[in-house]
């Protein structure tokens, strides 16, 4: 077997505590050979073994991997990031230079794709309404103020909005349930869709056909407000929007708008701004289920992306191929 690369931890050290169990320190042990068990802060603090390090574990924290970062490590062969989303951290360089990347992001994928899944199917059997009804009468038969028609999953269309990580798992824990899921993509083909249990159709079909949408796609120029007024129209009355991407890929103003009227209803994980203020109406408004940014991995579910980095190093070591390796070529449509 290969020789174990000489391997720095570079990252806050909150992040090893939370992430890194004994036993992921014990199989690092078995695949590299860590310059300390205890992560670097910082490029000036592994100064003089920049010249032989052959692998950066990276994660939230850590510094910029730059031009000139990467002319002080010319070993360098491989960053893992303990993360999702390798923009904001690693220069588009390291790719140049031949330098492989790999990330997280199918980990931390999971569990949104989780939360998203319970959020469809609470949300087409009209939970969060019967919740509110239910403690406001205090009563099994409350006067049920709702389209009883229009209550449960049987048959309901799902729009899914982004083939991202998330977004084909989202379609992949859809297939069991009887639902009619719709996908929109411009870099998915029909052929594509349809092997992930899909149909790939424009973003006008999809909203005006949706009784749900989820939204997955990353933030990017071109999608920064792409659901606004004219999108949002076209969303049949009582249509339900989840998003656990980025706030910005919703108008504001137009969500704000269109929830105030009551026509639709939100499940937000995501807002713009990322906190709202004290007195958004969101707060308040009963057509509304916010959440504070949790879908991704939290608790017990960060010890997910940490296995997929320890397998992926272990691959690496034995001169596999790597699962989770972030191509140059995506990296313009990344969130």
């Amino acid at each position: 077997m290969a020789k174990k690369p000489l391997t720095a931890l570079l990252m806050h050290p909150v992040v090893q505590e939370e992430f890194f169990r004994a036993e992921h320190m014990q199989k690092l042990d078995e695949v590299c050979t860590l310059i300390a068990p205890q992560p670097f802060a910082n490029i000036e603090s592994l100064a003089r073994h920049l010249g032989q390090i052959e692998v950066l574990i990276t994660s939230w924290g850590c510094p910029r991997i730059d031009e000139t970062t990467l002319d002080m490590l010319p070993r360098l062969q491989l960053i893992a990031h303990l993360a999702g989303s390798v923009k904001g951290f690693i220069d588009e360089a390291a790719w140049r230079r031949g330098i492989k990347v790999i990330n997280a992001v199918a980990a931390n994928a999971v569990p949104v794709a989780e939360y998203t899944l319970g959020a469809i199917l609470f949300a087409n059997k009209k939970l969060f309404q019967f919740h509110r009804l239910y403690t406001e009468h205090q009563d099994h038969q409350v006067p049920w103020d709702l389209d009883t028609d229009s209550i449960g999953n049987y048959g309901k269309t799902i729009g899914i909005i982004g083939a991202s990580h998330v977004g084909r798992l989202v379609i992949e824990y859809l297939q069991p349930f009887d639902l009619r899921v719709l996908l929109y993509d411009p870099y998915a083909t029909p052929l594509e869709a349809r092997q992930w249990g899909t149909t790939k159709v424009g973003l006008t079909e999809l909203l005006s056909q949706a009784d749900v949408v989820s939204v997955h796609a990353p933030l990017l120029p071109d999608t920064r407000g792409m659901l606004g007024v004219r999108e949002l129209a076209l969303l049949r009355d009582g249509a339900v929007i989840i998003n656990t991407a980025r706030g910005a890929i919703i108008d504001p103003a137009a969500l704000h708008t269109e929830l105030v009227r009551g026509r639709l209803s939100a499940v937000l994980d995501t807002t713009e701004p990322e906190v709202l203020p004290a007195d958004h109406p969101f707060y308040r408004l009963p057509n509304v289920y916010l959440t504070p940014h949790i879908a991704g991995s939290m608790g017990n579910e960060t010890q997910r992306l940490t296995d997929y980095i320890v397998a992926e190093l272990d691959r690496f070591h034995r001169g596999m191929r790597l699962h989770h390796q972030v191509k140059r070529e995506h990296l313009a449509r990344l969130a």
